[in-house]
C-alpha cells in the first residue's frame, strides 16, 4: 500500500526545467515536498526521497497526510468498546 501511494503521488508530480538549466519539481498537495538537481531524473529521484522523508515525519506527528488516487494512509482512530 506505501508502494502503491508513493508511485500515485509521483504520477501527480510536475517539473520545470529553471532558467540555470536545473530542474525543479513538486508534487501538489504535498506541501512542502519539492527537489531541486541538474538532470530530470536526478530530480525525480530527490523528489521520491523527500516525499518518503516527508510522509515517515507526518506519520510519526500523527498529522494527516493526503489521500491520492483512494489510497488513504491515515491510520483511523478505533471505537472503544
Amino acid at each position: 500500500m506505501l508502494t502503491n501511494y508513493i508511485q500515485a503521488a509521483m504520477h501527480q508530480a510536475t517539473y520545470e526545467l529553471l532558467g540555470d538549466g536545473t530542474f525543479y519539481g513538486e508534487i501538489p498537495g504535498f506541501q512542502g515536498v519539492w527537489a531541486n538537481a541538474t538532470t530530470l531524473e536526478a530530480c525525480r529521484e530527490e523528489l521520491q526521497s523527500a516525499l518518503e522523508d516527508w510522509i515517515l515525519v507526518r506519520i510519526s506527528d500523527r498529522l494527516v497526510l493526503p489521500v491520492i488516487d483512494e489510497i488513504d494512509l491515515n491510520v483511523q482512530p478505533q471505537e472503544v468498546a
